[in-house]
């Protein structure tokens, strides 16, 4: 079988969409070898992404115009490019299809990752949001089949699309391996000195954004008399200014914002945190949850959406807009540590279904579904 992938955010893009993309690519060639998986990219990267294996090749726009108008060509020209290099099935990776793909012969695969622009369109921009509807819908209606990444996806593709529910899959989002392995204490120590910071810490990682509500916790933390350092690894946005403000009005130290981090590096921040806190509002499945479990991390992450599907029985579940129940969870985790114990059993336990196996062998029972 000859799959095709959308992979441009498996080259370009460092997390999020990126690294569901690689890994998705990754462990379907992994445990199911005797596939073609051909990787549909605008241009060369520049750096070194997948390992060369004889099942894996890139393609890329075959025309100068196209070359030049490469996002032309995703919308438009990649299409006939499928058809003509023979693609049995192509895996929309990032909530996409070519806008023109229902008039070819391919069969199609979408994995919707959420649908928050609908859920919460105050914290988009008017024109992101016309774009993202527009692109999402014709895609999760086009294809053969939907991928969800979480049961919160799937009921938002039914009350915003009004998808037949029997044509969508909810495939969790694997963990990566890295996340199950055991980081020595010399490597966490010199994680810490790279880093400079302590070598036990409350931890938080994902995009520094409002959503993501970092400042409840530093918040929490303050008006709880916490006194514990925090560490906030992620990409930063204008929310970073609205936090900093909070610190200095506060005096408040011991908080530490790392960004650009590698992945490489993330599982001694994991394994060194004595908690991994999460309040976002809302989330299409929420992979650092997962990567804390797995690293055998206690959990507090926010109450509905898909948040208990990642964090299982053992996490606790806090009101995200409330202060009071976020510092209350904290202590209560600091300061028990039985309650610690078990919640790590309970929640390495949950996360053995995100094992990289049972994520591919779910993928390819949809693909089988088409085909």
């Amino acid at each position: 079988m000859r799959i095709g992938f959308d992979a441009k955010r498996a080259f370009f893009n460092k997390s999020g969409l990126g690294t569901y993309s690689r890994e998705t690519i990754s462990i379907l060639s992994d445990f199911f070898p005797t596939n073609e998986y051909i990787l549909y990219s605008p241009r060369p990267s520049k750096g070194k992404i997948f390992e060369k294996t004889d099942n894996l090749t890139v393609s890329y726009p075959q025309t100068f115009y196209y070359r030049t108008f490469s996002h032309l060509w995703r919308a438009y020209g990649l299409s006939g490019q499928l058809v003509k290099e023979k693609i049995d099935l192509y895996h929309g990776l990032s909530n996409e299809l070519p806008m023109n793909i229902h008039q070819y012969p391919v069969k199609t695969v979408v994995t919707i990752h959420d649908l928050i622009f609908l859920r919460y369109p105050k914290l988009y921009g008017y024109y992101d949001r016309k774009n993202y509807e527009k692109k999402f819908r014709y895609a999760a209606q086009s294809a053969n089949r939907v991928i969800a990444v979480s049961r919160q996806t799937a009921n938002d593709l039914f009350e915003f699309f009004s998808i037949d529910e029997k044509k969508v899959d909810v495939v969790y989002q694997g963990c990566n391996p890295q996340f199950w392995q055991i980081v020595s204490e010399a490597d966490k120590q010199g994680t810490a000195s790279k880093y400079l910071i302590p070598e036990k810490f409350i931890l938080s990682v994902g995009t520094i954004e409002k959503r993501k509500n970092i400042l409840a916790v530093i918040k929490a933390m303050h008006q709880h008399k916490i006194f514990y350092p925090l560490v906030v690894v992620g990409r930063p946005t204008d929310y970073l200014d609205e936090i900093r403000n909070y610190i200095e009005e506060h005096n408040l130290n011991n908080i530490y914002f790392l960004h650009d981090v590698p992945i490489d590096d993330l599982p001694a921040f994991y394994q060194m945190a004595e908690l991994f806190i999460y309040p976002s509002l809302f989330e299409g499945f929420g992979i650092p949850i997962v990567e804390a479990l797995c690293s055998k991390v206690p959990v507090i992450t926010s109450k509905g959406g898909c948040f208990a599907e990642a964090g299982g029985k053992s996490s606790i579940y806090i009101d995200p807009y409330n202060i009071d129940e976020i510092g209350e969870a904290i202590k209560s985790v600091l300061n028990n540590n039985a309650l610690r114990i078990s919640m790590i059993s309970e929640g390495y336990n949950h996360v053995q279904q995100f094992r990289l196996e049972n994520i591919a062998g779910n993928i390819m029972r949809t693909y089988e579904k088409i085909l």
